[in-house]
């Protein structure tokens, strides 16, 4: 099972395992308080998908087939979280404000396939 999650949201023992999916660290919250599991820093979209995106949801459907372009072609990184899911409940935790137009979204959509 597949699970989102604002990283600011207090962790939950129902999140299983909590992956971190930005590639940079939360602002303001320590290490301990965030309680990850695993950081994986080279599955989010690009620095120039980002920017383009710039969580614009008008650009939403645009983004979602370019974010799924590049999970195409980053099978190490998509093989390492395809093996968490397989191991059990995962949560990707994310900083993004808005819960419905964020890359954790779209991979839970992804590795649901």
């Amino acid at each position: 099972m597949i699970k989102t999650k604002r990283v600011y949201e207090p962790y939950s023992p129902q999140d299983g395992q909590r992956i971190l999916i930005d590639r940079l660290w939360p602002r303001g919250l320590s290490k301990e308080n965030a309680k990850i599991d695993l950081w994986l820093k080279d599955i989010p979209p690009s620095t120039e998908l980002r920017a383009w995106f710039n969580h614009d949801p008008k650009k939403w459907s645009e983004f979602q087939k370019r974010y799924i372009r590049e999970l195409d072609n980053n099978e190490e990184a998509t093989k390492v979280l395809r093996a968490k899911i397989k191991s059990g409940i995962i949560t990707l935790v994310y900083a993004a404000k808005d819960e419905q137009h964020n890359n954790a979204v779209v991979l839970a959509e992804y590795f649901k396939k």
